[in-house]
């Protein structure tokens, strides 16, 4: 099997570049220069037209979303146990949190990072508030639900779901208040870090910071 991430550092990629390293899965990376707008290239476009990151290609299907990816590498590889099994109740807690980041925490994201885009320069400032308050209270929620069945997402043992809010809680660091004010949120996020694989993709992606 021949598998190909296309990302770049610190972007939604990272979850999957965790995730093959995690899994032990061979693959070829190829991090894309934002800022020289590869991932806007003709040769990029024709693999995604989004000209979005992340795209992993796995013996010649493409696959974008990294939501998706991440649900579809759990299910490959059954025996790392990091879905629960199908038809289970756990199965759809999963599914639930997972879109949960997907349509909850993400688009309050974009909203932060992307405000101009979202809403015109004129509605910059109250976007952005509004984008926060959306992620301060994602963020109770979270941290709710883990001070009440943790550790993890899902009680006891880590799941795909844990690896893709790690990543999403890393986005806050420089927002005024990130995910890590909250005690159980910071225990979640540091028990994840502790993991080699994350380790090992900060190193290949060259991140430094909230380790």
């Amino acid at each position: 099997m021949t598998t190909t991430l296309y990302g770049s550092p610190s972007t939604a990629s990272l979850v999957v570049h965790w995730l093959l390293l995690e899994l032990d899965i061979a693959h070829d990376l190829v991090l894309l220069d934002f800022d020289a707008r590869e991932h806007k290239s003709a040769a990029y476009l024709a693999l995604n037209p989004a000209g979005l990151v992340p795209t992993l290609v796995i013996d010649g299907q493409v696959l974008t979303e990294a939501p998706a990816i991440a649900l579809h590498l759990a299910d490959c590889y059954p025996q790392a146990g990091l879905l629960p099994p199908p038809g289970s109740a756990l199965r759809g807690e999963a599914y639930r949190w997972m879109f949960w980041c997907a349509n909850t925490v993400q688009p309050a994201y974009r909203a932060w990072f992307y405000a101009e885009e979202m809403a015109g320069p004129d509605n910059v400032e109250a976007t952005r508030q509004h984008a926060r308050q959306r992620l301060e209270a994602a963020w109770q929620h979270l941290a709710d639900h883990l001070q009440a069945g943790g550790p993890y997402l899902l009680g006891a043992a880590p799941g795909v779901v844990d690896f893709m809010l790690v990543m999403l809680m890393r986005w806050s660091r420089n927002m005024p208040t990130p995910s890590d004010r909250w005690p159980v949120l910071k225990a979640h996020a540091d028990r994840m870090k502790a993991r080699p694989a994350f380790a090992e993709v900060y190193r290949r992606e060259g991140i430094t910071d909230w380790r």
